[in-house]
């Protein structure tokens, strides 16, 4: 029954990765389309590195700012399902807890987006203290990389 079950979560993330690719492919379209299907098979009750991962990409197909901002809320609202409470023993934990600070980074940019700098510099501090747990490498780089030139769009405000 665990195998099964690890089997189906396999699943999960094959065809999120698959629809990431497309994304990346530059068909949004398809990728978004794709992304809202498989968050109606999850439901609110899904795993929370499947809900995590598929919000955090689903607002990249987003053509309204707004949109955007919702679903990178719900991603990070995903990531806080994960961590606290019961669900602080998932055996996803340190993927979604990986997640915080590019989270953070694209709540600061749309809120950015949105006029809201207030809001921004927030996420933005979050993300910064939430990067200091990455990893010296391309990915951590990478965020810590995109961090400073936000902040630095920021402070043109």
């Amino acid at each position: 029954m665990v195998e099964q079950q690890e089997a189906s979560e396999d699943a999960v993330m094959t065809r999120i990765g698959q629809a990431i690719m497309l994304l990346h492919g530059g068909d949004r379209e398809e990728a978004r389309n794709r992304f809202g299907a498989l968050w109606s098979e999850l439901g609110a009750d899904g795993d929370a590195l499947h809900r995590c991962t598929l919000a955090h990409y689903m607002a990249d197909t987003q053509d309204d700012p707004g949109d955007e901002l919702a679903w990178d809320l719900r991603a990070l609202t995903a990531a806080e399902g994960a961590s606290g409470g019961r669900a602080a023993e998932h055996r996803d934990l340190p993927a979604v807890r990986a997640f915080y600070p590019s989270l953070h980074l694209n709540l600061a940019a749309d809120y950015l987006k949105l006029q809201r700098p207030d809001s921004a510099r927030i996420h933005l501090r979050r993300a910064r203290a939430a990067a200091e747990s990455l990893a010296d490498d391309g990915y951590g780089g990478g965020v810590r990389a995109a961090i400073d030139r936000l902040e630095l769009r920021l402070r043109e405000q």
